[in-house]
């Protein structure tokens, strides 16, 4: 079954990526009308496309950051370098700890360090200025945010000598999840006690989109939660309490596209919220 696997996301076709980034949006925006959690007043489409517009770039960032990452990760498999050449494991439990290890240096990791160094917050508030968080937020990330995510990706790589079946495999995932635990959708407490201390679900990841901190500075998670939960930084703050946005921006133009990619230079926005 693993061999299976690994052929499929070692050759993963680009439209199967495609598809599945497009369908994860699609399911989870009818879920979403489906059995909302928070009834917004706004227009869906209008949001969505403010959204898609960052997912665009994102994208694009990825493609042009793409070559770079296989390089890396053909060059440590052929020179058995990094990690997970050194303990050598079965391959299932190579395959878990790639993946465990790839969710935390390219995902929970960075995105703490974003939170910490204000140069970096800058680029990354355009993520928490939506005042109407769904699916489609998952990928609104400003270009620059996009550039440093990539980085650290590719660092990940680096570090751990993963093969690139275990990088679709891991990328693959991270879309899913971070469709999911965007979504606007009622979440039963039973998932939050069972499967919520293993993956990061809607209700844990709304907390991070809190308009202040100490909610903001929380939950950095994206597929596993228990980084959050290991290392201090995981947060319940009911849902009843949670409001979205950001406190030091104009929470007004949350839709306005040239005023979120403005932003991280506008010099009349504090960067120590």
């Amino acid at each position: 079954m693993l061999e299976t696997i690994q052929n499929y996301f070692q050759h993963i076709p680009s439209l199967h990526r495609a598809l599945l980034l497009a369908g994860g949006i699609t399911f989870f925006w009818l879920v979403e009308i489906a059995v909302p959690l928070f009834t917004f007043k706004y227009s869906k489409f209008k949001h969505a496309g403010v959204n898609l517009f960052f997912t665009f770039t994102t994208i694009v960032i990825n493609f042009g950051f793409a070559l770079l990452m296989v390089k890396a990760s053909d060059w440590t498999v052929a020179q058995n370098f990094g990690l997970l050449h050194i303990i050598t494991l079965s391959p299932w439990i190579n395959a878990i700890v790639g993946l465990l290890l790839l969710d935390f240096i390219g995902a929970y990791l960075v995105h703490m360090i974003e939170h910490k160094v204000k140069f970096l917050w800058k680029f990354h508030m355009v993520h928490h200025a939506d005042t109407h968080v769904d699916t489609t937020t998952g990928n609104r990330h400003h270009p620059g945010e996009s550039v440093v995510r990539a980085v650290f990706a590719i660092l990940a790589v680096f570090i751990l000598g993963t093969p690139m079946w275990i990088v679709m495999l891991y990328q693959s995932l991270s879309v899913v999840l971070t469709q999911f635990n965007h979504a606007n959708i009622r979440i039963p407490k039973w998932f939050d006690n069972t499967f919520g201390f293993i993956i990061v679900s809607p209700n844990m990841h709304r907390v991070h989109h809190h308009i202040t901190r100490p909610q903001t500075d929380s939950n950095y998670g994206n597929i596993f939660s228990f980084w959050d939960r290991l290392l201090g930084t995981y947060n319940a703050t009911p849902m009843n309490e949670i409001v979205y946005g950001l406190d030091v921006l104009d929470n007004s133009k949350d839709l306005s596209i040239a005023y979120q990619l403005r932003a991280p230079f506008d010099k009349t926005i504090k960067s120590d919220y």
